[in-house]
Parts: structure tokens; sequence; C-alpha cells
């Protein structure tokens, strides 16, 4: 009983939404995506207090780096943000 977000009609259909949703992770944050695999790695073994406590600490650490600023840049410029590679 797993969740399903979509149902596509064709592999062809599904292998475009997938392309699309790669290049929108493509243009994030490489920061921010490798704390988003940590946390559902982490938190899937976890009780959802501690999985909540996890997210909690990889949130506060993301305030520091540079790619918030460039993000918040970019988005008032109506720009594409150019993050650092990790």
């Amino acid at each position: 009983m797993g969740f399903v977000s979509r149902v596509f009609s064709t592999a062809d259909a599904m292998d475009e939404s997938v392309g699309a949703m790669a290049r929108e992770m493509a243009g994030k944050s490489p920061l921010v995506l490798m704390g988003t695999k940590a946390v559902l790695l982490r938190s899937r073994d976890q009780t959802v207090e501690d999985g909540l406590d996890y997210v909690a600490t990889w949130n506060s650490s993301m305030l520091i780096s540079e790619d918030l600023d460039e993000a918040l840049s970019a988005h008032l410029h109506k720009e594409k943000p150019t993050f650092s590679k990790l």
C-alpha cells in the first residue's frame, strides 16, 4: 500500500515527467538535495519525533550556507540561481 501521486498512461509519458523532475532538481542547491536525502534515509529508521528533531538540525545548518543567500537573491531578481558545487 504505497503512496501514488501520479499514474501515467504510457512509459514515454512517465519518462518525460521523470526527466522534467530531474531537470528541476538539478537546478536546486546540491547541499539541500544532499541534506534531503540524508534526512529521508535517517528518518525511516527513527520515531517521528526523532526524525523531526533530525530535520530541525539539518534545517538550521542550511541557514548558514551561501546557497540560501543565492536562492533569495535570485528569487528577488527573478533570475535562475547559481549554486556552488559541493
